[in-house]
């Protein structure tokens, strides 16, 4: 299984989500690896709580990923209400490089 397929597999698993994209930034980036990722999210789940409660929430369910495998995730996180007042997620910016499976020199 693709890192971003499991990505996506936890997430609609954890939060029955209506949207739910994964997006593979990781070509954006100089390491090539799939290590960057975009999430655009949309619950109902997240009604009710504020932007740093629905990071956690989405950074709890991918904890493992995160600790082990993932250099970048970008998380836009949506209410069916909030979603519907948008047209797009926001666009990732360039990584700066860095990464913590790099090794001291």
């Amino acid at each position: 299984m693709t890192m971003q397929h499991q990505i996506h597999t936890k997430l609609n698993n954890a939060l029955a989500p209506q949207y739910l994209d994964v997006i593979n930034e990781s070509h954006m980036h100089a390491r090539g690896q799939d290590s960057h990722f975009k999430v655009v999210i949309v619950t109902p789940e997240f009604s009710g709580l504020r932007l740093l409660q629905r990071h956690r929430k989405v950074n709890e369910i991918l904890a493992d990923e995160l600790a082990h495998d993932i250099h970048a995730l970008a998380i836009h996180t949506y209410t069916p209400e909030e979603w519907s007042e948008r047209e797009d997620a926001p666009q990732s910016p360039n990584c700066l490089g860095g990464s913590k499976f790099d090794t001291p020199s």
